[in-house]
């Protein structure tokens, strides 16, 4: 057996934390397996008030990824708006990325104008946009309520169903004693990621979500058709965590998409 390494990228609130499942599968089962926490995200002590850029927030996936041997590659996975935070890192360390997945994440081509409606769906996602925040979100304003808000977080009572609606039961509770709140600054740069070539030649791989509630099934085929990858999988009872509600699927997609790599 070809023995992978494989690195998590989490999403907006989330941290290493939620790919435990994933990661507890693949280590038992002779893989290699690093849960990244992002700036200010999971156990990384970072105010996430003060988080400055997309960059800013990447610097712990950046930094491990600038440590790798010379020799060695990994397959990057992400989730939700950890998408183009994965997106970011390939464009800066092309080499050191063998395959890239996104789950029911945000995956724009660098350098591309994005539609108005995908655009809007991402920011949904990040806690941007004007007529859902104010109904689902709670911001913090780390620079004074005069200034724009620094960090977001889901309302609580919106979180089962968003995040949540097809996951046990324990792991929602789990997940409500762990989530934090996000750095606004990053997911403003998720959609002005610089156009990058070497990108391109990175396989990637999308696993769409059925019943997820918050990045819905039609915006992420508008998404793949924009950029499409060279395999897609469908998790159909998926909410939009699909580390909680299909676990044991999304691990054999995973090792399924890692055995088209080349030894």
């Amino acid at each position: 057996m070809t023995e992978h390494h494989f690195v998590f990228v989490h999403g907006a609130g989330h941290g290493g934390w939620c790919w435990y499942k994933l990661a507890n599968s693949l280590r038992e089962n002779g893989h290699k397996a690093t849960c990244i926490d992002l700036k200010a995200a999971g156990i990384n002590p970072t105010d996430p008030n003060t988080v400055s850029s997309l960059d800013d927030y990447d610097e712990p996936l950046y930094a491990f990824l600038s440590q790798l041997p010379i020799d060695q590659k990994v397959i990057l996975v992400s989730h939700s708006v950890g998408g183009g935070s994965m997106t970011a890192a390939m464009c800066l360390f092309p080499s050191k990325v063998s395959l890239a997945v996104y789950v029911a994440a945000a995956m724009v081509k660098p350098g591309t104008l994005i539609p108005e409606r995908l655009k809007n769906v991402m920011k949904i996602c990040s806690g941007l946009i004007e007529e859902e925040t104010e109904k689902i979100w709670d911001f913090s304003f780390g620079n004074g309520p005069q200034n724009p808000p620094t960090g977001i977080m889901m309302k609580p009572e919106y979180v089962r169903d968003k995040f949540y609606n097809e996951s046990p039961m324990e792991d929602y509770t789990l997940a409500t004693t762990l989530l934090r709140p996000a750095p606004v600054m990053a997911f403003v740069g998720i959609m002005d990621i610089p156009k990058a070539p070497e990108t391109d030649k990175i396989p990637r791989v999308y696993v769409k979500t059925g019943k997820d509630h918050l990045f819905e099934p039609v915006l992420q085929e508008v998404m793949l058709a924009l950029w499409p990858p060279a395999q897609t999988f469908l998790l159909p009872d998926s909410d939009h965590s699909a580390f909680f509600s299909q676990p044991q699927e999304l691990y054999q997609f995973l090792l399924q998409a890692a055995s088209s790599l080349s030894p």
